[in-house]
């Protein structure tokens, strides 16, 4: 069976293109120059660039500068292509050049031939509907895309605060759940003070409530747009009323709190708005490393149990590797790679542009995803965790780090000379042996949950002036 084409026709010459693809002339050269990474263009990043050529066609119906009936195919087409569909007719490679102008171009065929569709024509030369003069009316690439990445990660920001707060959640579970196994502390690997495992996932789940606030500190930073800046910010090309309107309307159509930029030029060339984004994001990927690594030294140590996840050698029967915890870790190393590529993108942008955004895009879509992708896999997983408390009394009993809780009651002195006579007489639980020396009352109360984790200790028998 043959191929049909059609013939379509731009300044550099005539392609020709798939008589059924709704891309055309502008997206074919963009597949031809790009067959770089083979990594399709973030489907989140297309849905909104479909809601701001929705907005832009609202506005530009609201202000005659486009028929009824053509702005109406137009924004069902686009609310087509937001909602995921024709998803193999965005074929450019998201690694590519021109500031994110072949997606733009890609987005203003397929809208412009499906709306031509919608209206009963063709597609191409023979489309009712214009991919420059009709879809991307009043707009540049410059002004389209930086806009559509923040929705876009707006979006993302939103899921990954719920993602957080039901982390958050998890570790907040376990905290009550072990708030009465008492344990060993350990600090730069070796045994601390006492504590409680409750006390041990309080912190965890603390961390994670700060990353959840992180989150709409980075939203702040996002909600400033460009949109009717068109190419350098001057809105150059567009009437005064659409770049006031436009903005009005992308709120509607997104359900954000957007706002234009006083100084539009600002924000075309100048991306350190990202750059901020990113190191917020940050902070959730370096806790999500630290503490995977923390759960996974508590799972070598017995004092709890991870859930089983998978066979973990293909050598060695019945092994069982923290593999949650390592990929969780992972993807927390990946965004701090992506974090520091971030920053490089952003500071080699020239003059009024950007010309790296498609990469910017690609790697802060991929760091959101990731955090959301992570937290809550580990979220599930964290909600499986067991205590063993028999291996954390075990530590516990038998740690000469144990004799620090008394030092306000048998001072530093005595306490010494306790800790030298256990070592001596090599007896192997320190707390019998401290309940011999002491008292069983006064070791029950010291090393109560309660006294252990209680902010300082009572001071009723101070000597104060």
């Amino acid at each position: 069976m043959s191929i049909k084409y059609r013939i379509e026709k731009d300044m550099l010459g005539e392609k020709q293109i798939p008589a059924d693809a709704l891309w055309g002339i502008h997206t074919a050269r963009a597949v031809e120059n790009f067959p770089l990474s083979g990594i399709k263009v973030n489907p989140s990043l297309i849905r909104a660039v479909a809601q701001v050529k929705k907005a832009a066609a609202l506005a530009n119906r609201e202000l005659k500068y486009l028929s009824i009936k053509n702005s109406d195919a137009i924004i069902r087409a686009a609310e087509e292509v937001a909602e995921g569909k024709y998803s193999e007719q965005f074929p450019v490679d998201a690694f590519q050049g021109g500031a994110g102008t072949s997606l733009n171009m890609n987005l203003n065929e397929v809208i412009a031939n499906r709306a031509s569709e919608i209206l009963g024509g063709g597609k191409g030369a023979e489309a009712l509907v214009h991919p420059l003069e009709d879809v991307n009316k009043h707009q540049s690439t410059n002004d389209v895309f930086p806009t559509a990445l923040k929705v876009a990660l707006i979006y993302d920001l939103k899921a990954l605060s719920a993602a957080n707060a039901g982390l958050q959640g998890a570790f907040q579970k376990k905290e009550k759940e072990f708030a009465g196994i008492v344990k060993i502390g350990r600090t730069e690997m070796q045994e601390a003070v006492p504590v409680t495992l409750g006390a041990e996932f309080s912190a965890f789940a603390e961390a994670f409530a700060r990353d959840r606030w992180r989150t709409f500190k980075a939203e702040e930073r996002l909600r400033v747009v460009n949109l009717g800046g068109t190419a350098v910010g001057t809105g150059l090309g567009a009437p005064k009323s659409y770049i006031f309107l436009v903005i009005e309307k992308l709120r509607e159509v997104t359900g954000l709190g957007l706002a234009r930029a006083e100084n539009v030029i600002d924000p075309t060339a100048n991306n350190d708005a990202f750059v901020e984004a990113s190191a917020i994001l940050k902070a959730n990927a370096v806790n999500l490393i630290k503490i995977s690594s923390d759960l996974r030294l508590l799972n070598l140590l017995g004092e709890i149990h991870l859930p089983a996840a998978q066979a973990g050698s293909s050598i060695m029967p019945g092994k069982v590797n923290p593999v949650i915890a390592e990929a969780v870790a992972q993807a927390g190393y990946r965004v701090l790679s992506n974090d520091i590529t971030v920053s490089e993108l952003c500071s080699k942008g020239t003059l009024q542009i950007n010309e790296f955004m498609p990469l910017l895009a690609q790697i802060m879509l991929e760091t959101t995803g990731l955090l959301i992708a992570s937290n809550k896999i580990f979220a599930a997983h964290v909600s499986g965790i067991l205590a063993d408390e028999d291996k954390c009394r075990e530590y516990f009993e038998k740690s000469p780090a144990l004799i620090t809780a008394f030092l306000p009651s048998i001072g530093y002195d005595r306490a010494n000379e306790i800790l030298a006579d256990f070592r001596r007489t090599k007896q192997p639980n320190l707390r019998q042996y401290l309940e011999e020396k002491l008292g069983k009352e006064l070791v029950t109360k010291v090393l109560s949950p309660y006294n252990l984790v209680a902010l300082g200790y009572r001071e009723e028998n101070a000597d104060r002036p």
